[in-house]
């Protein structure tokens, strides 16, 4: 297969993921204003602290019903495209399965949070979310490890090390928990996880076709075909959300094709807003756990940003403008690095 083949079977992917989207976009309009998918505002953080910052930044967009769970369209488009298309037992499978293993995480969350009453209405603990997205993670860096033989990690510009199963596995889980959890932090304002995600989809597409692994670019086009048609609907003011299934499905999917491209170490600097999202998060829980105070107005940057005046649509797009550059820089680090 050429270079122009891969390029336009990549693009073929993208463009039907993009379509297809698009096409389901009425249908889960329609069910979700018919079965009243309602997102519950946020009051309390992780350690049950009040929000009264965050909850006044964002009541206007609770006024009226805003439905979420419309990373449902991104779970049925992607998988739909992969499994016809472009499924693989080497390239694609296990980024489908870390997709659709993060999307049931985010799934059970939704559900809990449109339909559940009382205390639970928020949706799954903490602990609970972490353990569910954890065996995930396992699972499949055992199946990594295991199956596909994985044994190694690139250190860009040293060369590969060879670190065991064992270990293989647990890089494997800390990559999709980590990435899975910084997606969904990050997802707090309209379009702005949904864009920093297709910068990075992208960033790792670029890798994998330098890399040979065609239907692996293939699969990072699939989503970020998806993500086109995302944004379309949610640049401000959103007609919906994604919800946690969305986030959690891009995380996992996104940790997954990391490690399939032998380039995990070159994550934080193609997500590195996803990491000063969670950075900034755990931070603040950090110093008020041990200092009693607050280092942002609001956690995470977004909010903070928020809170000081910066406009919604002012802070998304310099957020997208620092994800285009650093996956720009991470491609190049891959190629100069030994990656590609």
């Amino acid at each position: 297969m050429s270079i122009n083949e891969e390029f336009f079977h990549g693009f073929l992917l993208a463009l039907g993921s993009f379509l297809f989207s698009m096409a389901l976009t009425p249908f889960y309009t329609h069910i979700a204003y018919k079965y009243k998918f309602w997102k519950k505002q946020k009051k309390t953080t992780v350690d049950g602290e009040a929000l009264p910052i965050m909850s006044k930044l964002h009541a206007h967009k609770f006024k009226h019903v805003f439905p979420t769970m419309a990373g449902l369209i991104g779970v049925i488009a992607v998988t739909a495209v992969t499994w016809i298309f472009n499924l693989d037992r080497g390239q694609t499978w296990l980024p489908l399965v870390g997709f659709l293993g993060g999307a049931l995480v985010g799934a059970i969350d939704d559900v809990i949070n449109v339909f559940g009453s009382g205390r639970g209405a928020a949706g799954l603990r903490g602990p609970v979310k972490f353990f569910l997205i954890s065996v995930v993670g396992l699972t499949l860096g055992w199946f990594f490890a295991v199956k596909l033989g994985w044994t190694s990690i690139l250190i860009p510009f040293v060369g590969s090390i060879e670190v065991g199963t064992l270990i293989m596995t647990l890089i494997f889980a800390f990559a999709v928990v980590s990435t899975s959890n910084a997606v969904n932090i990050t997802d707090g304002l309209d379009g702005l996880s949904g864009g920093l995600a297709m910068m990075s989809y992208g960033a790792y597409g670029v890798i994998a076709l330098f890399q040979g692994n065609i239907l692996l670019f293939g699969f990072c086009l699939t989503v970020v075909g998806w993500l086109l048609s995302y944004i379309w609907f949610n640049v401000p003011p959103a007609r919906f959300m994604m919800g946690d299934t969305g986030s959690f499905a891009l995380g996992a999917g996104l940790g997954v094709v990391a490690m399939m491209t032998n380039s995990f170490l070159l994550l934080p600097v193609i997500g590195l807003p996803f990491v000063v999202e969670a950075g900034s998060s755990l931070l603040q829980l950090t110093s008020k756990k041990l200092f009693h105070h607050k280092i942002f107005i609001s956690a995470p940057l977004h909010h903070h940003l928020e809170a000081i005046g910066w406009g919604e649509a002012k802070i998304v797009m310099r957020f997208w403008i620092i994800a285009g550059v650093c996956a720009i820089f991470g491609v190049f680090l891959a190629a100069a690095g030994g990656a590609i």
